[in-house]
């Protein structure tokens, strides 16, 4: 195939693979010419890029130079994965969220300076910040990205909420990895994995009265609404007060007298399994449905699966809006937290299966999030 870059967008349509368009990219980036990688992206966005029927093959090769940009090391590949992504003809948030993990996972923050002084977007920047603090960088010891994450003309974006470290309910979270050609990542759910408790017919439970408001559930939903915007999810998220205090043991028959649609059916003829975890172990389900998504999309990424992972938890733990982070993580270390999940024909039961329940510190509110997906 010729080099040309208007032979490949005038062909791009006709082609069966895209390999060769791959391995002329990759010969280019062998021989430092990194300029060219982003010129045949930006070239191709400007044809193909803007069409809501994307043809495949643009959707292919214009990732496949993206990725390898990003993922290869290199003051110069790093510059042009930047120029790529902020052409008139490829600007677009979602796209900037993408470019932002991408880099975090391959470059060295020293690298990475030059976004935050050349031609690079606010979203870009906020986004990228927070992807290095999930990876344990510590972001105020780069004095440019220091000087941009720490200043005050960015107070106002969502972002600008989270702490500039990982907290310890926060601990080290499971990440995508990238390369040129792919990427990974964990499906941390099912079913619970510590010591599962049993529903006793004889336990005694409290009487209820549910309080979820429309707030209420969406902000517990927050960290897995992508599944049900992008995907085939579904969401169950509900808030319930409690007559008297509820003690761990009645935990169980609590659940499956509380009517959820999510459990209709379980503990009678279907598995129901309930377990005790830590508030880290529910953050780091909340963190990977937010950051990855479901069964038909990638998620938020990290900067915003994050700060989703934030919110579903403060909604989980009953903390109030706009609380400070350092309030959240203290709140829900005081919750009792439980994993449960059934073989009911509400949950999928595919891969991705979700069902977390947090009980205040005076055990007189239950919250409960479920939700499940399918491919």
């Amino acid at each position: 195939m010729a080099d040309g870059i208007g032979q490949i967008v005038a062909k791009l349509p006709d082609q069966k693979s895209v390999t060769d368009v791959w391995k002329v990219a990759d010969h280019h980036l062998a021989r430092g010419d990194a300029a060219f990688l982003a010129d045949l992206g930006i070239a191709l966005a400007g044809v193909y890029g803007r069409d809501t029927r994307r043809i495949w093959q643009y959707t292919s090769v214009f990732d496949y130079l993206l990725r390898l940009l990003a993922t290869t090391p290199g003051t110069e590949n790093v510059a042009e994965a930047l120029r790529l992504v902020s052409s008139t003809e490829t600007a677009d948030r979602k796209l900037d969220r993408y470019a932002a993990s991408l880099l975090a996972s391959s470059q060295p923050v020293g690298e990475l300076a030059v976004a935050f002084t050349g031609h690079a977007s606010g979203e870009l920047r906020a986004c990228l910040v927070h992807e290095l603090v999930l990876r344990g960088v510590d972001v105020t010891d780069t004095p440019r990205v220091a000087e941009w994450a720490t200043s005050s003309h960015w107070r106002h974006h969502s972002l600008a909420w989270l702490p500039l470290a990982l907290s310890d309910v926060e601990g080290q979270p499971d990440l995508p990895r990238y390369s040129a050609r792919g990427g990974s990542h964990s499906m941390p759910y099912g079913s619970p994995a510590n010591r599962e408790m049993r529903a006793d017919a004889g336990t005694h439970v409290p009487s209820v009265e549910e309080t979820t408001t429309q707030a209420a559930a969406e902000g517990i939903g927050t960290a897995v609404a992508n599944w049900a915007e992008e995907s085939n999810g579904r969401i169950e998220a509900r808030v319930f007060g409690l007559a008297a205090p509820l003690v761990a043991e009645s935990v169980p028959s609590m659940l499956l007298g509380l009517g959820l649609e999510c459990l209709k059916g379980a503990g009678k003829k279907t598995t129901f399994s309930v377990a005790a975890c830590p508030p880290d172990q529910a953050w780091r389900v909340l963190f990977a449905a937010a950051s990855t998504g479901g069964a038909y999309n990638s998620g938020v990424r990290g900067a915003y699966g994050r700060l989703a992972a934030w919110q579903s938890l403060a909604g989980l733990a009953g903390t109030a809006e706009g609380a400070p982070a350092e309030e959240v993580e203290a709140r829900a270390r005081e919750c009792a937290w439980y994993g449960f999940s059934a073989d009911t024909k509400w949950f999928e039961r595919v891969a991705w299966d979700i069902g977390l329940a947090s009980v205040s510190p005076g055990r007189r509110r239950l919250a409960v999030m479920a939700a499940t997906d399918t491919d």
